[in-house]
């Protein structure tokens, strides 16, 4: 790109369209170094010189999901709409058609967009972030939803219906569950799979994710023995909903209201059972330690419950039963740990801003063969990243809580700046 003497960028004769591609703002999250690193880590990188390149497959596909009611060639104008606005066009270009950019997409595959994500997506809030933290532990939370996708024979196929065979919805879900940083709304791991497919199963994927100093909130659908040990296995805190079904009894109450309990491997039944029940029982007393060989097979923990009071006309009052890893009342107090957990709420207000605000309400996925579906999830979960980044910037600088900003306007922001610097770097 050269530039006339007003300083406007000018087409260079011989040049390619797609080299002036670029996605504006987003670019200052999702480099074209990182673009290009995923690209041949994939092994997607290609060897004969195409119209569409593999990075500029990705970043298509990254605005596709900016502007999801457009056409695969509306979305691709936006993209070059401002070297026109600014004299930069080459006569000899053309917008390439929807069935090229089809075949681009089909070459690139979903595995170059999941690389991009896993390496660009990191929690965003930094210590004085606003709403972010709990005692010095990072909030996070994990959560699963479902996508409607294109009712062709390779999505039912490999994603199925919810309902099961007797009642089949009317679409093919995805499952994604996300790994959610509260205070930021950024989703910093995800894993895709068939909306027959447990989260619990989901979530344990997730759990290298997890770091110490961490603090993870999850529903009571979530919890099982086995999942909750491998997580603090990770070093991180849990502050976990249980059911009704649960057992908690109360082994030592503390100075706060909230109390100890002991859980069993459910699989360890007889009288070794009951020698570690007694023996985890002791150590929560502080009447003795549990022996190191017995800590994989139970696990003491607090209790914290409350009642959140309905509004009027809604109901009874709900009751709230969660399990905790912080055992110290003097570290955490009960009821912080009570109104950190209804952070959890965030990561559904982060849903709603990938499947309502930038998919559509409603809205089925484009892609018909599952591995553009999964290439189209993670461009969504990616573009929503960065949105979600340049935001946390923001609110960071103006001394703000990242939730007082609208994520509306910033996405509305976002969309303005694909079409007006398409062409330039951020």
């Amino acid at each position: 790109m050269e530039r006339g003497q007003s300083g406007i960028p000018r087409a260079v004769p011989g040049g390619r369209l797609t080299d002036w591609i670029s996605i504006g703002v987003l670019a200052s999250v999702v480099s074209r170094d990182d673009v290009d690193e995923a690209v041949n880590r994939a092994g997607r990188r290609q060897t004969r010189v195409r119209l569409l390149p593999a990075h500029v497959v990705v970043y298509f596909v990254l605005a596709m999901c900016l502007f999801f009611e457009d056409s695969y060639e509306e979305v691709m104008r936006k993209l070059v709409s401002s070297l026109k606005a600014f004299r930069s066009w080459d006569p000899k270009w053309r917008v390439p058609t929807t069935p090229a950019i089809c075949q681009a997409r089909e070459r690139l595959g979903s595995e170059p967009l999941r690389l991009l994500f896993d390496r660009l997506a990191l929690p965003q809030a930094g210590r004085g972030t606003k709403g972010a933290w709990l005692g010095g532990r990072r909030l996070m939370v994990i959560d699963g939803t479902q996508f409607d996708l294109p009712n062709s024979p390779d999505n039912a196929a490999e994603f199925g219906y919810a309902g099961g065979e007797a009642d089949p919805g009317a679409f093919p879900k995805a499952l994604v569950v996300g790994l959610v940083e509260a205070g930021t709304h950024a989703v910093v791991g995800a894993e895709i799979d068939s909306c027959r497919v447990g989260e619990r199963a989901l979530a344990a994927q997730l759990s290298h994710r997890l770091r110490p100093g961490m603090l993870l909130l999850a529903d009571r659908n979530f919890y099982s023995f086995e999942l909750w040990q491998q997580v603090r296995a990770t070093g991180a805190d849990l502050a976990w909903r249980l059911s009704a079904s649960v057992r908690t009894p109360v082994v030592h109450v503390l100075d706060d209201g909230s109390f100890l309990t002991v859980l069993v491997n459910p699989k360890i039944q007889g009288k070794r059972r009951g020698r570690l029940t007694a023996a985890a029982t002791a150590a929560a007393r502080g009447e003795g330690v549990l022996p190191a060989d017995d800590a994989d097979d139970v696990l003491i923990a607090r209790v914290v419950e409350y009642t959140v009071a309905n509004r009027p006309g809604n109901g009874a009052n709900e009751i709230f039963c969660l399990l905790a890893s912080v055992l110290d009342p003097a570290d955490v107090p009960a009821v912080e740990i009570a109104a950190a957990y209804h952070e959890r709420w965030e990561e559904e207000n982060t849903f709603d801003e990938i499947k309502t605000h930038m998919r559509g309400a409603g809205a089925v996925l484009r892609s018909k063969s599952p591995d553009l579906v999964r290439q189209e999830l993670w461009a969504l979960l990616l573009a929503h990243y960065a949105i979600r980044k340049i935001m946390t910037a923001a609110a960071d600088e103006a001394g703000e809580d990242p939730d007082r900003l609208s994520f509306i306007r910033s996405l509305r922001v976002t969309r303005r700046q694909v079409t007006d610097q398409a062409d330039f770097s951020p």
